[in-house]
């Protein structure tokens, strides 16, 4: 299983418009079939540049599936943020394998 990390600085004269713009492409990303959930976090380190970070996961189904999306929808799924907050925002990817998973059971 592979976890596609999109980290994003957002400048904080936009972080409101940014932010309910990404509660509604999250479920774009979802609705590609490539991934099967998604979450999306705040980075709780203060940056250097100002701004305020997030952080969004999307668990793919298999490296066959995470291919596909870079093939067929993250250009334009990538341009619409682009457009829209241009020089307001950086964001940098980060791809991550799932090794093992572990949860704690109570009885």
């Amino acid at each position: 299983m592979y976890i596609y990390n999109v980290t994003v600085n957002i400048e904080e004269s936009i972080h409101q418009e940014w932010l309910t713009w990404i509660k509604a492409h999250i479920p774009q990303v979802l609705g590609t079939g490539k991934f099967e959930k998604a979450t999306l976090t705040k980075v709780l380190v203060e940056e250097d540049m100002g701004g305020v970070t997030y952080s969004i996961q999307y668990k793919s189904y298999s490296r066959e599936a995470l291919d596909a999306y870079y093939r067929e929808d993250a250009e334009k799924l990538r341009s619409d943020g682009m457009k829209k907050f241009a020089d307001k925002m950086l964001a940098f990817r980060t791809e991550l394998q799932i090794i093992d998973e572990y949860t704690v059971n109570f009885k």
